[in-house]
């Protein structure tokens, strides 16, 4: 890859392209869409992956689904844990409920009054599911994905990138004002353009990761759980639920100390396990897929290069455990996408989008060390009561509520930041409104502050806050009065689009509008009025 001879020859002009069509990929062309940004979206396999990698959706991911009308359908598709079990321990399935350990019980939707979430999935998603219902949302708005289409070149100038794709067109050229990677751990772009990666890179040993088909339910006897870990010695691994009765995963090791390989795990032998994890040797058993994967850890050397940008797998690599890997990709997009919007429409400069990697790179880098302290002691995340508390105090791990909702961006988009949290702990000592963290949420005639943002730059402020609605109704921007503790009474919380806080005032300035003009012109980087 490289070379530009064919650059600009009757090439396509495309506004934004996106590399990859995994969940990542997906959630940043349906969010580029939402922001009026429709993108063109190419993958090299010829659909949505029916393999699902994860499981767990944060909860800020959720929130990222529900500005995007996506929650409800993601709900519907998700497996009902109500009343179930996080993670639960057995040596094998016909024994779950005989001396089993359940660490982590799941949260019962809908949130109530003191949740720092507006919503919450009643369950566990497969990343194949969550796939499915994004990619019919841009096939209902018109998106332009091509399947089965890979890039063979790239270059770019100080003014656009020049792309060559392969695929069912044929020889395609594009010429791109900007280009979204997330074209995963072994990420063609950012080899392409000579990015590195640092940190450990593979963790331990190959893994083998089973999708079959088999009915569970009269060997779980209405047990419900997301993940068990299996300790029969024969087979032991991690069993997953997909749909909680037919569809299952199931994670082994491969000794490769012994001379195993990946290849060696044949449908046939692979369903030989599955049988003796469940406990049953006659169990039907459909094989659908086998995939070998190694964890890893590491961080590209920067997120951004030109007008390039990286995000999910392709920036960072996340140990797992905890859920943090695809949720902190679908945070990159989210940062993203408005981002390029407010630049291609002129309503913001060049340089906010220099904010994306100065926000992104030290909240995926907290994010990978947070996974490789759960990596070298998962107590520190399933465990549970004042010694588990100690001991993630003593090693420097926060609750997993912080990692997922409570980091703050430091960055020329938000007035004031202040990164360091005041608790890895107390969510809602995080979540207070501070400059760089995500608005808090409280209810407003019965909706959320999250959904009065409605991905828009959106002004709240407190019931004594009268003087700040003029200057918002000049500016075009949205007001609402909220009575909450983390607002002044007089004040005024500027919000982005993403939700971010921009901006905090205890009082209104005796020139409230320009005062708020002076602080859009600078959080979007554009000439002063």
């Amino acid at each position: 890859m490289g070379g530009a001879s064919w650059a600009r020859a009757g090439a396509e002009e495309v506004p934004v392209l996106v590399v990859g069509g995994g969940s990542v990929g997906l959630l940043a062309a349906a969010l580029l869409a939402h922001h009026g940004l429709p993108p063109v979206l190419v993958e090299r396999r010829p659909g949505p992956s029916v393999h699902p990698r994860a499981t767990g959706i944060g909860a800020r991911s959720v929130e990222i689904l529900r500005e995007l009308g996506l929650d409800a359908a993601v709900d519907a598709t998700a497996v009902d844990l109500r009343g179930g079990t996080g993670k639960a321990v057995a040596r094998t399935v016909r024994e779950l409920g005989a001396g089993d350990v359940t660490a982590v019980p799941m949260p019962v939707p809908p949130a109530d009054a003191d949740d720092p979430a507006p919503f919450r999935l009643r369950g566990v998603c497969a990343q194949d599911r969550l796939d499915a219902v994004v990619a019919a949302d841009l096939a209902r708005r018109g998106a332009d994905l091509r399947w089965s289409t890979r890039l063979t070149g790239i270059a770019q100038d100080a003014d656009g990138i020049d792309v060559e794709l392969a695929g069912p067109r044929g020889r395609q050229l594009l010429r791109c004002a900007h280009l979204v990677a997330a074209d995963g751990a072994h990420s063609t772009v950012r080899t392409a353009l000579g990015i590195g990666t640092t940190g450990p890179g593979d963790l331990g040993g190959t893994k083998v990761n089973i999708l079959f088909r088999a009915d569970l339910r009269p060997h779980l006897r209405g047990a419900a759980f997301a993940t068990c870990t299996l300790t029969v010695p024969e087979a032991p691994g991690l069993l997953v639920t997909i749909d909680g009765a037919l569809d299952w995963v199931f994670h082994v090791a491969c000794d490769t100390a012994r001379g195993e390989r990946p290849e060696d795990f044949t449908a046939e032998r692979c369903a030989a396990l599955v049988r003796t994890a469940v406990g049953d040797p006659e169990l039907d058993v459909e094989v659908r897929s086998v995939l070998p994967w190694r964890p890893r850890s590491a961080l590209a050397e920067r997120f951004t290069a030109g007008r390039v940008h990286l995000v999910g797998d392709a920036a960072h690599t996340v140990a797992p455990i905890g859920a943090f890997g695809l949720n902190t990709g679908l945070a990159d997009a989210h940062n993203l996408a408005w981002k390029l919007a407010a630049v291609h429409r002129g309503e913001a400069g060049p340089g906010l989008l220099d904010s994306y990697a100065r926000e992104r790179e030290p909240v995926a880098a907290a994010t990978v060390h947070q996974a490789m302290l759960r990596f070298a002691d998962p107590s520190l995340h399933w465990g549970r009561g004042p010694a588990a508390d100690a001991a993630r105090a003593a090693a420097g791990a926060w609750a997993p509520p912080v990692v997922h909702l409570g980091q703050r961006y430091d960055s020329a988009a938000v007035l004031d930041p202040r990164p360091q949290l005041p608790s890895t702990v107390d969510l809602a000592a995080v979540l207070d409104g501070t400059p760089g963290s995500r608005v808090p949420h409280a209810r407003v005639d019965g909706t959320s502050t999250l959904d009065l943002v409605a991905s828009r730059w959106t002004l709240l402020t407190g019931p004594a806050g009268t003087p700040w609605l003029p200057a918002a109704t000049a500016l075009g921007l949205p007001a609402h009065q909220v009575r909450a503790p983390w607002l002044p009474a007089a004040g005024a919380l500027l919000v982005r689009p993403d939700a971010i806080v921009a901006l905090c005032t205890e009082t209104p300035p005796p020139d409230p509008t320009r005062h708020l003009a002076e602080a859009l012109d600078h959080l979007l980087s554009r000439p002063a009025r």
